[in-house]
Parts: structure tokens; C-alpha cells; sequence
């Protein structure tokens, strides 16, 4: 286990008590990317590490907004909340699928209760898909994939960018990489099309536009195999 981990104590946001968590070292072998930027790594999932989560009281939510500051608000709604219920989840050095799903949905769960950005929810939503996949459980990870979709798209339309650590240029191409997973070649072709239609992407971003234009045409490739499928 410590090839690739390493616990660590940190104070909890809400409770103050310290609680146990367990980091990822960085050195981690890349076997390949997804299109939704999703990394497979060689002989390790660090997904599974993503969200931390308190021992004492139960709070749960990834490392940035664990080590991050919190309104007086929000702190004290949380610890109502938590002070009226014990949350069944234990510290284990070793997570297993079923562990991180849990901290993923309370992470996901405390991020609503919070107001945390639409963008940072879609993402945790995301981040769960990838749970999924890497498990192999392809209805749930859809289904979760979907939610992220629509999140990202609400974000767009009312939060203003950057947003969790990226810009609009991305979330718009997650969206049209989710939806290309998805097989919804023609939600899909609306988000990139956007992209590369966009002259002054090349100026800001180049490689997202060349990300973009390939999955564009890996789209359409798909989109016309599945139509000549469907005619026979």
C-alpha cells in the first residue's frame, strides 16, 4: 500500500478535531487518457483517494475545499446537521470501490448543502463516473455522467469563469466529450462545433482547440458508422 499512498493528519473544517486522510504520491505510470480527460494509471486508481473525509464528525469533500476556508454560515449548518446524526463511515487505509462512492456521494451531498459552485458539483459528479468506469458498474457511470453534463451546462449559463480550476473553453468541451461517451453524437457535435467555430480559441487555447477538432471528427466518424448500422 505504501508504493503509491500515504496517511497524513489534517484539522476538519467543521469540527476542528484532526482525522486521519490519505494522500497519493505523485509518481503514478499514465497508461491512458479519455476523451473527459478521465487518467488510467498503471496498477493504481488514486480516484478512489479523492475525497477526504473526517472521522470524528463525517464531513466529506475533496482536498482543496477540506483545506480551504469556509463561511461562519456554512460551518455552523454543517455541524447542526452533523451533530444530529453519525454518519457510518470508517477510515481504512485501503479504499475499495464501495468506500470511495460513499465519500463521493457526501462529498457531492455537502457540496449542495453549501452552495459550492455548479461547476464544482458537476465535477465531483464527474469524478464518480470515473469510479464507475474504472469498476466497470456502466449503467451507474452513465448515469452519473449525464448529471455532470447537465451541471456543466447550467454552470455556463449562470456562473461566471474560471470556475473550479478551468475555463468556459473547457467546460463546453467536457461537455462534448461526456456526451460523445454518452453516444449522443449530436449533443456532442453542438458543444465542439462551438468550440471550433471559435477563431480566437486557437489564440488562447491551442491545444483544447486541436482536442477539440479531433474528437469533433472522431464524432462525426462514429455518428456515420452508427446511421449506416442502423439502415441495415
Amino acid at each position: 500500500m505504501g508504493e503509491f499512498t500515504f496517511t497524513v493528519e489534517k484539522p476538519c473544517p467543521v469540527c476542528g478535531e484532526s482525522t486521519r486522510v490519505v494522500k497519493t504520491k505523485s509518481k503514478l505510470i499514465v497508461d491512458s487518457t479519455d476523451e473527459d480527460f478521465c487518467v488510467h494509471y498503471k496498477n493504481f486508481n488514486p480516484y478512489l483517494y479523492k475525497i477526504w473525509f473526517c472521522e470524528n464528525c463525517g464531513y466529506a469533500a475533496d482536498e482543496k475545499t477540506f483545506l480551504g476556508s469556509m463561511s461562519v454560515i456554512h460551518k455552523r449548518k454543517l455541524k447542526e446537521f452533523l451533530d444530529s446524526r453519525k454518519l457510518n463511515m470508517q477510515f481504512v487505509e485501503e479504499r475499495g470501490v464501495p468506500d470511495a462512492v460513499a465519500a463521493y456521494k457526501l462529498a457531492v451531498f455537502f457540496a449542495e448543502m453549501t452552495d459550492q459552485s455548479l461547476a464544482k458539483q458537476a465535477g465531483l459528479y464527474l469524478g464518480l463516473a470515473w469510479i464507475y468506469r474504472y469498476s466497470g458498474e456502466q449503467e451507474k457511470e452513465l448515469e452519473m455522467m449525464h448529471k455532470a453534463a447537465e451541471m456543466y451546462d447550467l454552470s455556463l449559463m449562470k456562473e461566471r469563469y474560471p470556475q473550479n480550476g478551468m475555463s468556459d473553453d473547457t467546460a463546453l468541451y467536457l461537455i462534448g466529450a461526456i456526451y460523445y461517451r454518452l453516444k449522443d453524437y449530436e449533443k456532442s457535435t453542438q458543444y465542439l462545433s462551438r468550440l471550433i467555430g471559435d477563431q480566437s480559441l486557437r489564440d488562447r487555447d491551442i491545444q483544447l482547440y486541436k482536442r477539440s477538432r479531433d474528437l469533433w471528427q472522431n464524432v462525426r466518424e462514429d455518428q456515420g458508422k452508427a446511421e449506416k448500422g442502423g439502415k441495415k
